[in-house]
């Protein structure tokens, strides 16, 4: 197999492969960004828990509409928005902290979707693909879907960045100055839940959080300013897609597993070899230091 095959033909040939790509381009250039803020305010869960709360308002979509884009995503919307919010005031009300409502939020919505999903009888095996990530199940109006929340969120971003950093960084110095830090939090968790939402044509519901968090916890492990970590983590997240779309591809597998396994791998080697915090960097400024 030469070089044109192995890279090039599965691109040039399907037009599915193409809608892929281009949707993986789409969510590296907006929910990587996201992750990024999401690790740098210790969120990383959060993202993970919004994600498995999108499956049940999919599959409600679904019972209502059967396999229509605007009803599942609508539904996963509505979904993800209901459970941050109840998480939110479940741990305004209560000695719970917010991650402990997450944590049991998602819990009960990932058994409530699998169980929904279990009932269907007609079209069952279409829906898990759908949920669970296939490559098929990228189309053009999929691919319209997730332009649209990726243009979104990039504006957002560059609208909310400041506020959003400050937040991150030094929440009691934005509330000190009067700088809404609660009205950011909504609008971050929105666009959390818009891009897993989108996120779900092309990689499952529960594997979109992966292309979310995954580049951004690798790029931590390589750069500290945040510029450098919302550019490589982007960077990152093109290259596992576009390699895990081709692994996918040759070897036959869904689509979704295979982009978030070349995520892990970028990751493993990355906790070895990182130059902020790998193994090994740590192993060699340790001995440097003792020899010092």
């Amino acid at each position: 197999m030469n070089f044109y095959d192995l890279l090039i033909s599965p691109f040039a040939e399907f037009d599915f492969m193409r809608y892929a790509l281009a949707s993986i381009f789409c969510l590296a250039l907006s929910a990587a960004p996201v992750g990024v803020f999401l690790v740098m305010r210790r969120m990383s869960l959060v993202g993970d828990a919004l994600s498995h709360a999108v499956l049940p308002g999919a599959a409600i979509g679904y019972i209502f509409a059967g396999l229509s884009l605007p009803a599942m995503s609508i539904g996963g919307f509505v979904a993800g928005m209901l459970m941050a919010l109840l998480a939110g005031l479940v741990s305004r009300f209560t000695t719970l902290k917010e991650d402990a409502n997450f944590a049991a939020f998602y819990l009960s919505s990932l058994a409530i979707g699998v169980i929904l999903v279990s009932k269907q009888k007609d079209g069952s095996v279409d829906l898990l693909h759908l949920l669970f990530g296939s490559v098929l199940a990228v189309d053009i109006p999929a691919l319209q879907l997730i332009a649209i929340a990726a243009s979104i969120t990039i504006t957002a971003l560059a609208i909310i960045y400041r506020p959003l950093v400050l937040e991150s960084i030094d929440p009691l110095f934005l509330k000190a100055v009067g700088g809404k830090g609660g009205f950011w939090h909504v609008v971050f968790l929105v666009l959390v839940v818009m891009n897993l939402v989108a996120g779900f044509q092309a990689l499952g519901t529960l594997m979109s959080v992966g292309l979310m968090m995954l580049p951004a916890i690798t790029a931590r492990l390589w750069a500290k300013n945040m510029g450098m970590l919302i550019l490589l983590s982007v960077l990152l997240a093109l290259f596992c897609g576009f390699a895990g779309l081709l692994f996918s591809y040759h070897v036959e597998i869904p689509s979704g597993p295979a982009i978030i396994l070349c995520c892990g791998v970028l990751y493993t080697l990355s906790v070895i070899f990182g130059s902020e915090g790998g193994i090994v960097t740590k192993w060699i400024r340790g001995k440097k230091h003792r020899t010092a």
